[in-house]
């Protein structure tokens, strides 16, 4: 199934993160834009044109993410806007990134 159909699901303190076999078939469904840092961040710069429109599309994040019910950093800092995954109660990346990552790219 394609990760932007996909809905985050809790994930439990104690799973384990993916590991980095995972994390490279999940980042083949990615732009090459997203990268993995420590096999424990998923990071992205988004450019805009203006102030105005990096804070509309950090909103549009944040919409995403309540309704995913997983959050991510967001920074928003002309002319670009950072976004930042990762699972903290696991300490690492789980599917949920990823499958926030792509709903992302959809906005």
């Amino acid at each position: 199934m394609n990760l932007r159909e996909m809905h985050c699901e809790p994930v439990l303190a104690g799973t384990e993160p993916l590991n980095k076999e995972k994390i490279q078939v999940y980042m083949e469904q990615l732009p090459v834009e997203w990268r993995v840092y420590d096999n424990k961040r998923l990071t992205r710069e988004f450019p805009f044109e203006n102030f105005q429109r990096g804070m509309a599309f950090a909103q549009e994040i944040a919409r995403l993410a309540e309704e995913e019910q997983h959050h991510p950093l967001v920074c928003v800092s002309f002319p670009k806007v950072e976004v930042e995954l990762s699972t903290h109660d696991i300490g690492g990346l789980s599917r949920n990134d990823f499958i926030m990552a792509a709903k992302i790219d959809e906005l």
